[in-house]
């Protein structure tokens, strides 16, 4: 494909753009040829065409010398050079109007001193007047020429966009070529690479390492003083290059925007020269973990497949992995009448071939899950209806957690069952350990049900999924954090030592995936996903890639909400892990089935748990009772232990 032609617009932005870092030696060498211009239009008009050269002595060019050297004195006195004429106002005339009395009040005194009778005294009268007129008319037409210009490429918009490129690499070339027809001026590239130094790539020249574009000295400063973004073209960079070329960029004070990563390249999720805005997962500042994928094929290839809360955050990309690995059929069931259409749609555009059937269900009603499984009889399921936004749960909706997150467990393991299925997958949180909310316990519960299904019903594999929080899924502090800072802050944060252990979607999927390949039945699965990050730290590099400086966008510490943690665990004190063949991923039992796991199996099947008619009260009662772990904030400490998260078992 073949980049669009740059227009004449362009090429003069671009070549306006090249001349300012040596602004002012060009600025006084304009203004020297505007004084002399001005010096001969004031003997036209006091001598007239006839007379204006023939009646001159000998020695007036040395006399126009010596003006403009006056002028040009004058001019580095007053700081005029030091001026960007796009921005020339009023100011900018007091200047020249003090400049240009100063020099010509000088140079008439000298010339009389000296006895040169043969220069009018009308012209070193009028010559500072004309003056001041030819030099503001100069950057009158340049700042006219420039806004003119900035408004041809931005288009209608009238958006401006002039960047500098993080990189000098095969993807930068690819950027360049793509940005031409785009609107976009790119001024320089910067690369750590020795050899590109100095080069020029598609006449792009890279000014210098990634560290001089906040190193003070390491750019030219009007050159950077109109730059609006700062790209980063680094795909194939690894986690920490780019994690440091995100923080150089940050620090720079511009918007920043990246290119799609090396596995959205592969995947086809982006083209090099489709800019986009920082991702959750640019932010993790760590390798992904990249799971065996090509044993999960096998797996899910030729067979019917089920997921339950199939239009949410972790629910669709579960859908859309899961769609490249060829099942025979996707059955997608979602309460959400929009979030199935919008995932179904996704989907039959994107893999029409795929048989996909989507349903409206709700995992709290058992005959409906009985009569979905037994009509499709998937063999592999996987559980990703939940509630799982903490706070909303803690305050007046406990029965309606425990109803979603532990009974519709059970509807939706004792439908699999029944019908057949092989395995079954329920995706679980590490709020699930020791719990200090309502969330937390019902998930917890959930992983007990689970455990007691896979001893009553040895025909599927039951097994559940463990991990932290996930960037940018619904509810998740990275959109939060992103509309309030575009709303111009403040952006609040519940507590300055709040730290929590992130990973991507897809990563998260990844896992899920793994789960139903190498999961044997009452496993919990679990992922080492490095060290922690601090919420506040997270905010602070958000608000420097949306191009604000730290006192622009405040930060408000909101206070731990109800039943929150400052530290999350993946992994309960008494539970033991085991190494998988798979890098970073441990398995750790769900523990054996008890008399209290019967009896919370016996308590959802009663009839005020079935009908919804449950108070809050009786809920949190019951979830204490049968999560013996539970302890809401006032028994059990905020800081529960020193977390384990980063190495499982240890």
């Amino acid at each position: 494909m073949s980049a669009a032609p740059l227009t004449w617009w362009h090429r003069l932005d671009r070549a306006l753009a090249r001349l300012r870092p040596w602004r002012e030696p060009l600025s006084l060498l304009v203004d020297a040829l505007v004084v002399a211009a001005c010096w001969n239009i004031t003997y036209l008009f006091r001598l007239g065409f006839e007379r204006w050269i023939s009646a001159r002595a000998d020695y007036d060019p040395w006399v126009m010398l010596g003006v403009i050297g006056a002028y040009l004195l004058a001019s580095v006195l007053m700081k005029v050079p030091q001026s960007m004429w796009r921005f020339s106002g009023f100011g900018e005339v007091q200047r020249l109007l003090l400049a240009c009395v100063l020099a010509g009040s000088v140079s008439a005194a000298v010339v009389m001193g000296l006895g040169l009778v043969k220069v009018p005294r009308a012209v070193l009268a009028l010559h500072p007047v004309v003056t001041l007129m030819g030099l503001a008319v100069v950057r009158i037409l340049y700042r006219m020429t420039y806004e003119h210009a900035r408004s041809r490429i931005a288009g209608a918009g009238g958006e401006v966009r002039r960047a500098l490129v993080l990189g000098a690499g095969e993807a930068a070339r690819l950027l360049l070529a793509g940005l031409q027809g785009q609107g976009w001026n790119v001024l320089g590239l910067l690369d750590d690479d020795p050899a590109k130094q100095r080069a020029r790539i598609a006449g792009v020249p890279v000014l210098g390492p990634l560290d001089a574009l906040t190193r003070e000295g390491g750019i030219d400063a009007a050159l950077c003083a109109s730059v609006t973004h700062v790209i980063v073209a680094m795909p194939a960079a690894s986690a920490a290059q780019r994690k440091r070329a995100l923080a150089i960029a940050a620090g720079f004070g511009r918007p920043v925007l990246t290119v799609p990563s090396a596995a959205e390249l592969r995947e086809g999720r982006g083209r090099v020269e489709r800019l986009r805005d920082i991702e959750p997962e640019d932010l993790l500042g760590r390798e992904p973990v990249l799971l065996d994928e090509a044993g999960v094929g096998p797996v899910v290839q030729g067979r019917t497949v089920l997921v339950t809360g199939a239009g949410g955050s972790i629910g669709s990309e579960l859908c859309r992995q899961l769609a490249r690995l060829a099942p025979a059929r996707l059955v997608l069931v979602e309460l959400s009448e929009f979030n199935l259409y919008t995932i179904e749609q996704e989907l039959a555009a994107t893999h029409p071939a795929l048989p996909l059937v989507p349903l409206i269900g709700d995992v709290k009603d058992l005959a409906q899950m009985r009569a979905i499984f037994a009509q499709w009889r998937p063999q592999l399921v996987f559980h990703a209806a939940a509630y799982k936004h903490v706070p909303l749960m803690e305050n007046h909706n406990a029965a309606a957690a425990l109803r979603n997150n532990t009974l519709g467990t059970y509807h939706a393991a004792l439908a699999a069952a029944e019908a057949g299925a092989e395995r079954f997958v329920l995706i679980s949180t590490d709020k699930a350990v020791n719990p200090t909310n309502v969330m937390g316990a019902t998930k917890r519960a959930a992983e007990m049900v689970i455990s007691q299904m896979a001893t009553r019903h040895p025909g599927t594999r039951f097994m559940a999924v463990r991990f932290g929080n996930v960037l940018g899924s619904s509810g998740s502090v990275i959109p939060k954090f992103k509309e309030q800072i575009a709303a111009g802050g403040p952006v609040t944060v519940t507590h300055p030592e709040i730290i929590r252990y992130f990973m991507t979607i897809p990563e998260a999927v990844r896992l899920v995936l793994q789960a139903a390949a190498i999961g044997e039945s009452g496993q919990v699965l679990v992922l080492d996903m490095g060290e922690p990050v601090k919420i506040v730290d997270l905010a602070k590099e958000l608000i420097r890639l949306a191009g604000h400086a730290p006192e622009e966008i405040g930060i408000e510490f909101t206070g731990l909400r109800p039943g929150e943690k400052l530290y999350e665990e993946l992994l309960a004190d008494s539970e033991e892990t085991v190494a998988t063949g798979v890098a970073r991923v441990r398995v750790a039992r769900l523990g054996a089935a008890s008399a209290g796991a019967e009896a919370l199996l016996a308590y959802l099947a009663t009839a005020a748990v079935q009908a919804g008619t449950l108070d809050d009260a009786a809920a949190r009662e019951r979830l204490q009772a049968f999560v013996a772990e539970y302890a809401p904030p006032a028994v059990r400490s905020t800081r529960p232990g020193t977390p384990v998260a980063t190495a499982p078992g240890r």
